[in-house]
């Protein structure tokens, strides 16, 4: 999934600096994920040995987490899903208001209706809580392969492009059976801070303008299911907005975490472009404790159509040990 603020390439600068904070090992240390977005930083601390806790506010956030880190053995997945890929399309929700046909050519008329067969098939599964999430990520990362977007969804391609062509199919998420004691919210992270405690606080917030929930807006619908009145041209959702999508108030919400933070240490992720500037955010992280940071270039993101025009900016790596 092609997801804005990805942490993805920087998995190994992360590793590197995370730790020597934490003195060289994650294994068995609580690490918490508080703005946990597609999940592939809480995966690989996971992955190292932490007990993770992870959070984020939008529904399909916490879909994605449930799957990567709480799915145990799965028996007969192979077999589930080819008799859901088997289902006879239909024109459900997804078709009705997000299709070419409907005027919001989000996906194509044939991949709309594969879309809503799925999502009502994985519903027989709701009682098999681990399964069910399971089958839902799975079905949120295959749509996305063949959305009609720039890569985000706060808008569609007026034509098809050929990825969107391709035929819909559900394909299994890759996973590795876990069995460790991980902990996933959805809550707002200001709010849930005050709840948890741990070793390791990493934060990863929005850093500029784009409301995740309007971004992100119809894999919530695909993932909720449910029913609204799709919003103007694009169809958005209902979403709440984000303290730190806005310049007045982001500085604000972030001290906010970092004062509540029951955790030994903090570790911002950051860059060059976002609202919030490198002297406001170590002005105000210096208050807190014993404070350092690192940076280094890194491509941003870019959507489709523009991903040759590659642009440098610097990602900062904030790092406080709590007083």
């Amino acid at each position: 999934m092609n997801y804005i603020g990805s942490k993805a390439k920087l998995l190994p600068f992360l590793e590197k600096h995370i730790l020597a904070l934490s003195e060289d090992s994650l294994q068995g240390k609580i690490v918490c994920d508080l703005f946990a977005g597609s999940g592939v930083v809480g995966s690989f601390f996971a992955q190292k040995g932490a007990l993770v806790l992870s959070n984020d506010m939008e529904y399909y956030s916490y879909v994605l987490n449930k799957a990567q880190l709480q799915t145990g053995v799965l028996e007969g997945v192979d077999t589930t899903i080819e008799a859901l890929n088997a289902l006879a399309p239909v024109q459900g929700w997804l078709f009705t208001h997000y299709s070419k046909r409907s005027g919001r050519g989000y996906f194509s008329d044939e991949n709309a209706q594969k879309i809503d067969a799925l999502r009502q098939g994985i519903e027989a599964y709701k009682k098999n809580e681990m399964l069910y999430f399971y089958l839902l990520a799975s079905l949120l990362c295959s749509a996305d392969t063949v959305a009609n977007t720039a890569s985000v969804y706060s808008a569609f391609l007026k034509k098809l492009k050929p990825q969107a062509c391709e035929a819909m199919r559900l394909k299994p998420l890759p996973y590795t059976p876990n069995h460790a004691l991980h902990q996933v919210f959805c809550e707002d992270a200001n709010v849930l801070i005050s709840k948890l405690k741990g070793d390791i606080l990493y934060l990863d917030p929005p850093y500029n303008r784009r409301q995740y929930g309007a971004n992100y807006h119809l894999l919530n619908t695909i993932a909720q299911y449910d029913t609204f009145v799709p919003k103007g041209k694009t169809g958005v959702r209902d979403y709440v907005s984000s303290r730190y999508c806005k310049a007045t108030t982001a500085l604000c919400a972030l001290e906010e975490i970092i004062q509540k933070a029951a955790f030994s240490y903090v570790v911002l992720s950051y860059n060059d472009e976002g609202l919030l500037s490198h002297e406001a955010i170590e002005e105000m992280m210096k208050k807190y404790g014993d404070f350092s940071f690192v940076k280094m270039p890194h491509h941003r993101f870019k959507a489709y159509k523009n991903k040759a025009h590659k642009h440098h900016i610097y990602e900062y790596l904030y790092l406080l040990k709590k007083a």
